[in-house]
């Protein structure tokens, strides 16, 4: 029977974490040498224990290998270019965007009643929170444009009433100019009557004094010589 799996996590029995580590060690070690011998490859191998003991093996110089390494590493870090890491850059902050996105629309959805039977109680509640703070400062936001508007609109009552009065006062006076403008019309239009009857009196008593007979004009003249007069 094969020996059965035995799960990868810390020995604590300090004896037995001591017994792998050395066995484990050397099968590391000896796994090493093989690949470098069997597939021609450099190897470096090094293994520190909890103790701080160092072990190493290696087919070449150790030192030479770390150095190779090293450098290795650098050129593949310098391998990418500045589009390369602009792009992974803009991919990064595009998902996140997507995912506030998602964030947002579902929270949207859920303040207009949508998609809430997948909320849990707590979730609810928060909702329900939010809801009410929400109300209560569109409340407060309306409460306050109604003053605005109802003091501009009292300041336009006054000024309206202003103007009102002013025109008012604009109308009286140019009437009182057209009163005055037309008071010696007025008395020429007497004077003009006052004439028309004094002429038409004359004419009468002219046209009477021409239709009179010579002896009813002499008998007039003699009746006004006879009557006596007052001084």
């Amino acid at each position: 029977m094969g020996r059965g799996k035995i799960e990868i996590k810390r020995i604590e029995n300090n004896t037995n974490r001591q017994v792998t580590f050395c066995k484990r060690r050397n099968g590391l070690l000896k796994k090493a040498y093989e690949l470098s011998v069997l597939c021609d490859a450099e190897i470096a191998l090094i293994v520190f224990s909890t103790r701080g003991r160092v072990y190493e093996y290696s087919n070449t110089n150790i030192k030479a290998t770390i150095e190779r390494y090293k450098k290795a590493t650098a050129e593949t870090s310098s391998a990418y270019t500045t589009q390369e890491l602009n792009a992974q850059f803009y991919q990064q902050e595009s998902k996140k965007l997507r995912q506030q996105i998602q964030l947002m629309q579902n929270t949207n959805r859920h303040l207009v009643g949508e998609g809430v039977s997948s909320l849990n109680v707590r979730e609810l509640k928060q909702l329900e929170n939010r809801l009410e703070r929400g109300l209560t400062r569109i409340r407060s936001k309306k409460h306050e444009r109604i003053l605005a508007e109802t003091e501009n609109l009292q300041k336009r009552e006054i000024q309206l009433e202003q103007e009102n009065a002013f025109l008012r006062s604009k109308i009286a006076e140019n009437e009182r100019l057209q009163e005055l403008s037309m008071m010696p019309a007025a008395g020429q239009e007497q004077d003009y009557n006052a004439f028309q009857q004094y002429y038409a009196r004359n004419m009468l008593q002219l046209n009477m004094m021409e239709g009179m007979q010579p002896s009813n004009y002499d008998s007039l003249l003699s009746s006004d010589k006879k009557s006596p007069h007052l001084d």
